[in-house]
């Protein structure tokens, strides 16, 4: 029973990873459903939302909590107008070999780690957040980090708030008809090219909103976006391609396994990931939650 008290904390630490995973994988499931295309920008523009955030804070070690709610919401923003410049480069490759669409996005990665080199350098930096939410609560004979109940509350309300609009919204109606069949979609007379801008802007946000939560947990460093990027992959897959909740418990699964591996057996913190995917896609080739197809048995 004490054992189990005291996975409490690391549970904890794994929920908020896991929620912001999941919040990274739901805006790359986003721009593969509309765009069919494969981002490999995404975790790039997950990096370029927390030195955006940390170029607005300024040198300040405590902003005011007021000052980082305005940086938690205008970073995305920035990340998103430059999302939108891509997607407008992206055009060109639209109804051509998919290679062409990967290819470009992989060049934009690149580019986007070799600014962020050349704007705030390559050593290792920490985005400081408000003395309220910083430092550890005791409950009961347990330490807890208080940033870490911040992350899961930030990360749990935007993913009730993207499903609510998908869900629930007319333009999120729209979002899914595109996913599915985006030449009916201009059939009934939407803007298609505007409906991609703006689910490109939507995705790269939401990927700035977790670099931003995640920066003061992981620290900030140019080819940080490729530790986001590879889990999202595999919370997509895991989850079952296209399932909203599937690629949230896929990622609440994921951090979960990454922390309390990580709290016990550091070193194979980054492989149990791989190792719960090879196990889950080997009993579930379709993941957790996806649609059976006629090729399954």
């Amino acid at each position: 029973m004490e054992f189990l008290i005291n996975l409490l904390p690391h549970v904890v630490n794994g929920l908020s990873l896991g929620l912001l995973f999941a919040l990274i994988a739901l805006g790359f499931m986003l721009i593969v459903g509309v765009m069919e295309v494969i981002n490999l920008a995404h975790g790039s523009l997950f990096a370029l939302g927390a030195y955006v955030a940390l170029q607005m804070l300024g040198p300040s070690p405590t902003p005011s909590p007021l000052a980082w709610g305005v940086v938690l919401v205008a970073a995305p923003l920035v990340v998103a107008a430059s999302g939108t410049l891509l997607e407008l480069c992206m055009r060109r490759t639209y109804g051509r070999d998919p290679l062409y669409g990967l290819l470009l996005t992989f060049g934009a990665a690149l580019v986007i780690e070799e600014l962020i080199r050349a704007a705030w350098g390559s050593r290792e930096r920490v985005l400081p957040v408000p003395e309220v939410v910083s430092g550890a609560v005791l409950v009961g004979d347990l330490i807890y980090a208080k940033y870490r109940f911040f992350a899961c509350a930030v990360a749990g309300l935007l993913i009730v708030a993207l499903w609510v609009f998908i869900e629930r919204t007319r333009v999120g109606a729209v979002i899914k008809a595109g996913a599915h069949d985006s030449e009916m979609v201009r059939a009934l007379g939407y803007n298609l090219a505007r409906l991609r801008l703006g689910v490109f802007a939507l995705g790269t946000a939401l990927a700035a909103v977790a670099g931003v939560v995640m920066a003061p947990i992981w620290g900030l460093r140019p080819h940080v976006g490729v530790d986001a990027v590879v889990p999202a992959f595999l919370i997509i897959v895991l989850g079952g391609i296209g399932s909203f909740w599937g690629a949230v418990v896929a990622g609440v699964l994921v951090g979960l396994v990454v922390g309390l591996t990580g709290a016990y057996a550091s070193e194979w913190s980054l492989m149990s990931m791989y190792i719960l995917f090879i196990l889950v896609v080997t009993f579930r080739a379709r993941g957790l939650f996806g649609r059976k197809s006629a090729l399954d048995a």
